[in-house]
């Protein structure tokens, strides 16, 4: 069980604290980079941000944004593609993500192998639906395939154990595993591990 002290301590206002610190002290640097990538992903004609709904805490629906990495009606590439496709369909339904989309840009494949489409995430970080460090937010048409409850105590992260560990070498389900030992181990110890983590991770540019 988890102690009430470190409730108060850290799992409530503290790690509140630490997210609204550690956004201001990125707020002017994260802005400069958006400004380019944005500019640079519009030139196609279209928005360079992308809203998607995804579950939060107690299950709560809110609207996560992301730089756009992908081509405009991506759902129905998508769709025609794991159609077509049985063997992508078959890595879909087990991982939930393809290592060979059809969707992505040429300059979506950069921002996704270094996390920079994440960064708009930080918005969420101070409306409240996001933490800096937490489980990654789920779609809300992967409720039933999410095998843990521990997810739904916490806010989801931009970056987390998941994401700074095995990342997109495991399958969906494998990521309430870590969910779970993350919630356990809660603190401002944990955080700053994983955020040091973070960037060793974007620096090797394993997204995808």
């Amino acid at each position: 069980m988890l102690s009430s002290e470190r409730l108060v301590l850290y799992d409530g206002v503290g790690k509140r604290i630490f997210d609204l610190v550690f956004v201001a002290l990125i707020a002017l640097p994260v802005t400069l980079v958006l400004a380019v990538l944005s500019v640079l992903i519009a030139m196609d004609g279209h928005s360079p941000f992308y809203v998607q709904k995804r579950l939060g805490m107690h299950g709560k629906v809110f609207r996560m944004y992301k730089l756009r990495s992908m081509v405009p009606h991506a759902d129905k590439v998508l769709s025609a593609y794991l159609d077509s496709n049985p063997e992508a369909r078959a890595e879909w339904d087990h991982n939930q993500k393809l290592k060979d989309d059809p969707r992505v840009t040429r300059l979506g494949r950069l921002i996704r192998k270094t996390s920079l489409d994440e960064l708009p995430q930080f918005l969420n970080v101070l409306k409240g639906d996001m933490s800096v460090v937490g489980p990654r937010p789920m779609m809300t048409d992967q409720k039933d395939l999410y095998p843990g409850t521990e997810y739904y105590e916490m806010r989801p992260g931009i970056t987390g154990a998941w994401q700074t560990s095995v990342r997109n070498e495991s399958s969906f389900a494998q990521r309430a595993e870590y969910d779970r030992d993350y919630f356990y181990h809660l603190s401002l110890m944990t955080d700053l591990k994983i955020v040091l983590r973070t960037f060793g991770v974007v620096m090797r540019a394993t997204g995808h």
